[in-house]
């Protein structure tokens, strides 16, 4: 079935169809009309397809002129066919399609839910197993060049001839030579191939292709979004790399694998499928042959885990074998410079060197062919091209979130690391410090003595995080210092408390301040029992009752230790009386109860300083509150 798809997409879309981009004034490849009952207008070259619309308008008076010796009543209606026709063979013809949008000015990506669902949810293949074989990596490094060669795989599989003629453009994909990225977000291909697998079952294939990383436009974020979702979404995962497979490759392939890992709602023992390292360009087959038992051997060798490796070598080597089933390391040689410095290269295989030619035929099969299709696997359960969708929403939502960590450059990491170990250990010398003034075992310091010493210890931390020799420069440096500061405010207001807590007159404000409201709703019962006023005097002695079962309450929340947020909220009751109430009261008197000044200075400053704690009513010690 796979077959007889493929040659009706090539009838009606390899002539068709130019995906390469040439040059101003270059003409390209004019298409071969394919003949037909009805006389239809010669197609048009490569630079007629940029306006559809205009290419239409010249074609035209061609028609209308064959037409006009004959039934020129005609020519209306025969053009009307025509361009119908052409507009339903435009539409039904295979083509990549954008399935997640990538929208660079906010960095974030979106699935385009209606486009996915039109291809996955097809009648004939949206209740099939479903393959998924995606390529990622570095930009530019010829991603979408190989998945045409696969497309052309797909089209001819009984054929061995499948790559075409020597002299046919290459189409499918969008690609094009040059150093600027042509790929963004992810793409699949509209058409999913049916294929009959050896053992009678039906498989749909998916062809994916990605953003790739490491462009100047694309944050460590982004490249790690696409990389990841294309991971957890495919069946085999070709990770695209240029000449050989550097420690920095398996330090990002760590990074995109791990945010992957973190996005999937259950974790098993070995998350993602199949892996396929392709070494393109490689430069030393003298040492490791081209082709897949040269890349497994050199595969093995790269992967090693030895004792002698630093922990961080090994932890990166045990992460990659953790994550994936199945990995494997394929050799392709390189094009040739025809290729690679012809700017009007369209991907003719007359063109391509031999070699590369000879091992592209042995891949693309150890990928496609029908013995060797890896169905798409999650937890162990096969998936359809139906749950397929479902997953792409799941995943995607997730990294359009905030619950996932944003992942950062090495330098970035290391620049975070180092400032807040730098703000740890400045933080650790101020509460040291603090400790020694008032700490656990320290008695009560004058509030104005502490806030002193904190501004003191205060400097000569902020002092210390400075001469720490840190990354990233001063201006981000300086969000640390400020972190720090806020962190160090933030510590002293906790050492303010426990300091406070020291105070035994503030310790007895809650039971004073119950025992006063006692005292003075007994005064009030007493007297308005003896005016006669028996519902003021039972009002009194309701508060009284309700003040009394209070501080026993309070006593007991001390005392045990239970229910200590009923304990706080007698506490907070106590003081909202204490400042509305008693405070107020105070205020008159208080400037006739305050200690005469002229004795303060006479007296030691521990002495001095006892006095004014000894008189609640002092503004002093509403301060220290």
């Amino acid at each position: 079935m796979a077959e007889v798809s493929g040659l009706r997409n090539r009838i009606h879309f390899e002539p068709n169809s130019k995906s390469r981009v040439f040059g101003e004034g270059m003409s390209g490849v004019e298409d071969v009309p394919i003949s037909s009952n009805k006389p239809r207008p010669p197609l048009a070259r490569a630079e007629d397809l940029e306006d559809e619309a205009g290419g239409h308008q010249t074609l035209l008076p061609q028609k209308q002129a064959s037409y006009s010796g004959t039934d020129a009543g005609l020519t209306p209606t025969l053009d009307e066919e025509i361009q119908k026709e052409e507009a339903v063979n435009e539409e039904d013809k295979a083509k990549p399609v954008q399935i997640v949008l990538a929208h660079e000015d906010e960095h974030s990506f979106e699935l385009d839910a209606a486009a996915l669902e039109k291809i996955l949810l097809q009648e004939h293949v949206k209740d099939l197993n479903v393959v998924v074989v995606s390529v990622a990596g570095a930009f530019r490094k010829g991603k979408s060049f190989l998945l045409d060669f696969m497309l052309r795989y797909m089209h001819n599989q009984q054929n061995d001839l499948w790559m075409g003629g020597d002299d046919e453009p290459l189409t499918g994909f969008t690609w094009r030579g040059g150093c600027e990225r042509e790929t963004t977000g992810i793409q699949v291909w509209s058409e999913v191939f049916v294929v009959d697998k050896p053992d009678g079952t039906k498989v749909a294939v998916l062809l994916v292709d990605t953003q790739g990383a490491f462009d100047s436009q694309s944050t460590i974020k982004d490249c790690a979004t696409v990389f990841a979702l294309s991971t957890m979404t495919s069946s085999v995962q070709v990770y695209n790399l240029s000449q050989n497979i550097q420690e920095d490759d398996l330090q990002h392939l760590q990074l995109f694998t791990e945010y992957g890992r973190l996005a999937m709602e259950e974790i098993y023992l070995k998350p993602f499928q199949s892996l396929m390292f392709l070494i393109r360009d490689w430069s030393y087959p003298y040492e490791h042959d081209y082709g897949l038992k040269g890349g497994n051997t050199f595969l093995e060798k790269r992967l090693q885990v030895k004792q002698s490796q630093h922990e961080e070598l090994q932890n990166v080597r045990k992460h990659i074998h953790s994550c994936f089933s199945s990995i494997s390391c394929f050799l392709q040689p390189h094009p040739g410079l025809k290729v690679a410095t012809n700017p009007y290269f369209d991907g003719r295989l007359k063109d391509i060197d031999r070699d590369f030619k000879r091992e592209l035929a042995a891949l693309v099969p150890l990928l496609l062919a029908p013995d060797r299709l890896v169905e798409k696997e999650i937890g162990g359960n096969k998936v359809t091209c139906k749950d397929l969708l479902e997953y792409f929403k799941a995943y995607i939502k997730i990294y359009q979130g905030e619950e996932l960590p944003h992942p950062k450059s090495m330098l970035q990491a290391t620049a975070e690391a180092n400032n807040l170990t730098a703000v740890a250990g400045a933080k650790e010398m101020y509460s040291k410090s603090m400790e020694s003034v008032c700490g656990g075992d320290k008695p009560y310091i004058a509030p104005a003595d502490l806030e002193r010493r904190h501004e003191e210890f205060r400097e000569c931390s902020v002092r210390h995080f400075r001469s720490v020799k840190k990354m990233g420069g001063d201006e981000f440096c300086q969000r640390y210092q400020n972190q720090l500061e806020a962190e160090l405010d933030e510590a002293f207001a906790n050492f303010t408390k426990h300091n406070d807590g020291k105070n035994i007159f503030y310790a007895a404000r809650t039971p004073a301040t119950i025992c006063v409201v006692m005292f003075v709703t007994y005064v009030l019962s007493g007297v308005t029992g003896f005016l006669g006023l028996s519902t003021f005097a039972a009002l009194a002695n309701m508060v009284m009752g309700l003040a009394l079962l209070a501080l026993c309450t309070w006593a007991y929340v001390k005392y045990s230790g239970e229910w200590r947020e009923l304990g706080t909220l007698i506490d907070l009751v106590a003081d909202t009386v204490w400042e509305l109430v008693f405070s107020r009261l105070s205020a008159p008197l208080g400037n006739g109860l305050a200690w005469p000044a002229s004795l303060l200075p006479s007296l030691p400053p521990g002495a001095a300083h006892g006095l004014r704690a000894l008189s609640p009513l002092n503004n002093n010690y509403k301060k220290t509150n």
